[in-house]
């Protein structure tokens, strides 16, 4: 896939790519939640203040939100930064819903039992994973309870929020309105991955890679 250019206000680095929505959903869900006065100070504490009149429209580097979502940290109270984060993964689902997956795909995956929706719902997240993922490595395995796993996670945060919300959003719309995220462990605290458990019914395990 090709990759486009690094956005102007890019950060100097060699990082890789990521969708542009983990810095517009952000911007976003700052302001539903605290006004555009709190999305100022989050995006000023990063050094990233150029972003709110000039918005990225092509992938961006990856330090981009990596820098906005420390400042969103160091900004706001734990609970309170998380349940920001939260709702910016929920927005970016909603956008992938919007935008990366066909509206026929989208019905047939509703329309579908849960135990084939989920395993072809996995294989299209990780075709899209540069949209969440960034340089992170993605792996899948459908199950009774579906696990994603982001080696070298580039947006690792407390309770990985962002992603909760992400995954929440697709499984919640296209597999079951009862699925539900947990997240395990997680790169933030030195593991090698940020795992995570989507509870809904289904069988026959089977390992999806985006290698």
């Amino acid at each position: 896939m090709a990759i486009a250019a690094a956005h102007p206000h890019a950060l100097p680095s060699q990082s890789a790519r990521i969708g542009p929505n983990a810095v517009l959903q952000l911007e976003q869900a700052l302001v539903e939640t605290s006004g555009e006065s709190a999305s100022g100070r989050v995006f000023a504490r990063a050094g990233l203040s150029g972003l709110l009149t000039d918005r990225p429209t092509d992938m961006v580097d990856e330090q981009l939100p990596r820098a906005l979502f420390d400042s969103l940290f160091a900004e706001f109270p734990d609970p309170q930064a998380r349940r920001i984060a939260h709702r910016a993964g929920v927005l970016t689902g909603e956008y992938i819903l919007e935008h990366r997956i066909p509206a026929p795909v989208r019905m047939l995956l509703a329309w579908l039992p849960a135990g084939i929706a989920q395993p072809l719902l996995l294989s299209a997240i990780l075709r899209h994973a540069w949209t969440f993922a960034g340089s992170g490595r993605c792996i899948a395995t459908a199950g009774r309870a579906a696990r994603i796993e982001i080696a070298a996670n580039p947006l690792a945060m407390p309770g990985c929020a962002w992603h909760v919300g992400v995954f929440e959003t697709l499984f919640r719309r296209l597999v079951s309105p009862r699925a539900s995220v947990s997240h395990g462990p997680c790169c933030l605290d030195g593991d090698a991955a940020c795992h995570f458990e989507i509870n809904v019914t289904t069988s026959n395990i089977r390992r999806i890679s985006n290698d």
